[in-house]
Parts: structure tokens; sequence; C-alpha cells
């Protein structure tokens, strides 16, 4: 690629670039010198799983990567254990070091199925920070000011609200800072609501004698399947990138028309100009938006799972919500007891998290056994003829039930 197609490429669903032309002057010093740029992303171990919001922010490291470039995908063991204060409205809770070791574990493994790990370097930040003496951290406090700190909209609005603010959260944004003296970075890549930690770092680089500190580059946050908030687990608005390809598949094809195409922007690599031409076909009615969805659910599962995973997902969904039928894989309970409560079924193999959520989901009509929609929450299976049925809970749950 030329400078300028290079630009275009690693500036495709980003939000800033600052300052927006220091990428040009590093992408041209980098292809005269041969020395690959070096780019910093930061994840917190804070939960075991990685989504596909994710992966917004993996892609374009991946970006980088294709073009010749070191990415580093610094693991927050020690800023694990302060909490970012990004976007948040209290302190977070503290997590254990067990829970901290464990979540980076699920992390090395997730990413590799996006980036290259050969071009990948994965570090740890305590690996400096647990050689900070306190005369360094009381050099570090010194690099910003509280006035500083305070013009961070997460804690002017928690101060003006009167809600505690910890001390130890206000060192997150010097340490964060910090991890880019120590890695040299010459690119901090990190989501929207990173920008106030990304400038800091630059700022903390310079403090440190660092003459020409890291441009930052900002993602936009994911939207989950819900089309309104952040996609966060704790909301159940999220894909999960190890979850399984009829349960990936089945998600992208719930989410909106709309939504689709922001998916598309940033969940895939598909480049502008195609993504253009595909969103004037759909509105040409030339192509259904149903089936260039599903194009889209094929494409993640491909990145997470296989091709073949893919193509089977998206078979098995057809045959489910076309043709009506159940999907071929599914698990099979065999029941002696034939007064068993249907809730208590649901609940007992999962498809529901209790006996009391598996009696909402039959008052609201969302349990089918053999098609038929059961709506009675008293129901028991005595009242089935037959020998073998299947139960059916919302568009994706399946239980083979064998009757004694």
């Amino acid at each position: 690629m030329t400078i300028s197609e290079q630009l275009a490429y690693l500036k495709k669903g980003s939000v800033d670039c600052i300052p927006e032309d220091e990428l040009k002057r590093k992408l041209e010093r980098s292809a005269v010198t041969g020395k690959p740029l070096r780019v910093k992303a930061g994840f917190d171990p804070t939960a075991p799983d990685i989504h596909v919001g994710h992966t917004v922010l993996i892609r374009k490291m991946r970006h980088f990567q294709q073009l010749g470039h070191t990415v580093i995908f610094l693991i927050g063991d020690f800023t694990g254990m302060i909490g970012d204060p990004s976007g948040r409205s209290a302190t977070r809770p503290p997590l254990t070091r067990d829970q901290i070791n464990q979540n980076a574990e699920t992390y090395k493994q997730q990413i590799f199925k996006l980036l290259e790990p050969e071009k990948t370097e994965i570090r740890f930040n305590r690996d400096w920070m647990d050689k900070f003496s306190s005369d360094d951290f009381v050099r570090l406090a010194a690099k910003a000011t509280v006035a500083q700190l305070m013009e961070r909209e997460d804690f002017r609005k928690r101060f003006t609200s009167q809600i505690p603010i910890s001390v130890h959260e206000l060192l997150y944004p010097l340490v964060q800072g910090y991890d880019s003296v120590a890695l040299d970075a010459d690119v901090e890549l990190g989501g929207t609501d990173q920008k106030f930690n990304l400038l800091m770092a630059r700022q903390i680089q310079r403090e440190y004698g660092v003459t020409e500190p890291q441009l930052i580059m900002t993602t936009p946050l994911l939207e989950g399947t819900d089309g309104v908030n952040k996609m966060s687990k704790s909301l159940g608005n999220y894909i999960g990138i190890t979850e399984s390809p009829r349960d990936i598949f089945g998600k992208i094809m719930s989410i909106s028309d709309d939504l689709m195409w922001r998916y598309y922007e940033l969940l895939t690599d598909v480049s502008p100009a195609d993504l253009g031409s595909m969103k004037a076909a759909a509105a040409q009615g030339e192509a259904n938006p149903r089936d260039v969805k599903a194009q889209l659910g094929r494409r993640i599962i491909g990145d997470f799972h296989s091709e073949a995973e893919a193509a089977g997902a998206s078979d098995e969904f057809d045959r489910m919500f076309r043709e009506k039928k159940s999907p071929d894989e599914m698990a099979v309970v065999r029941i002696e007891n034939k007064a068993l409560r249907l809730a208590k079924l649901l609940a007992s193999e999962g498809l529901a998290s209790s006996i009391a959520e598996a009696q909402r989901l039959i008052s609201q009509g969302s349990v089918r056994i053999d098609g038929e929609k059961i709506t009675d929450i008293t129901f028991d299976l005595s009242r089935l003829a037959a020998k073998q049925v299947v139960v059916q809970v919302g568009k994706r749950k399946f239980l083979r039930v064998l009757l004694a």
C-alpha cells in the first residue's frame, strides 16, 4: 500500500487520531528506516471472556500488524488491581490476584483468533510496576495535577454528585501513562472512553523525557445486540467470541438492519467502498437485508471458529426458521417421572436459570413442546401422550425429552 492507502486503512472505523498529521509522519519514517512502529493497547483482565465489542480494538491492532508493525497486547495485571474508573459512577470492586491471573490466561488464548502470534508482544504491567519504590510512585504522582485529573468527566460528575472518589483511582491514568514509557510506545489504541487516559500518557511520556510521545487513536464503543447500550456482559447484550457458532449466528440474526451496517464497519475488514455498494444494493432492493446479515454472521464466526462451522450454523438457522425444523444436535434427557413439572425440567436442564425464570418464560409464551406453545406454568409431563418430544425455549434452546 502507498502511505495514503495505509492511512485510509488504519483510520477506517476510528474516531480520533491525535495529532492528525503524526501518523503519516511515523508511517513515512518507518517505511524509510524499516523499523516497525510499536503499537500498544491495554486490557485489564476484569472478566474471563472477550466479546466482539473488545475485538473492535483488537482488529485495529491486526490492521497495524498487516502493515508490518509490532503490536503490544498489554495485560493490565497491575492496573486491574486498581480498576479503570473510565465511565464509572462508583469505585470498581477490587479483583483478587487469582481472579486477575485466571482472566489473563483466557485473554492470551483468545486474542490469537485475530492477531498473529509472531508479530505480537504480550506484556504485563506488573513486570515494571512491581519494581516501583515508594519514591518512584511519588515522582509519578508529581507528573500531573489534581486539577488536570478532575477535568475528567466521570470524576467531575462523581465529585459534583458527592460520590466518593478513592485516591487510588486518581493514580490509574498515571500508571497507564507510565506503561507507555516502559514500552516505548509509538501509538496507543483505545476506545473513545479511554481518550483522557491516552492523552495523559502523552504527557507522562514527555515528563519522562520522551521527545516524540505516542500518537493516540480511538475506536468507537460497539453497541450491544439491543442496539442501544454499549456491549456488556452485565447487560446481557453481548456476543462472546467463545460462544458456539449456533449462538453467535442467532444473535447476529437478531440485530436490527441499521445495527448490521455498524457491525460490518467495526467487526469485519470489508472496505468502505464495498460496504457502500452493499448498502446501496440493499436500499435498492437488489439484496435482501436478511441475506446480508447472514453473510455478516458467517464472517464473524469464520474469524473465531472456522468457515465450515460458519456454514453449518447458517444452514442450521435456515433449517430451524425457514423450514421450521429442530436442530440436528441437541441435548437429550430421559425422564422417568412423568409427573415432573415443565418449569422444573427447564430449570434442571439449564434452559432457564431458575424455576421462577422458567415459569416466567412459560407464561410469556416463550416455551413450546413439539412446536405447540405452552403457557400454563403448572404444566407437567404426564399430559404428554408421545414417548419423545422436543422442548424449545425462545429461538435457540432445544431439548429432546424421552419419556419412560
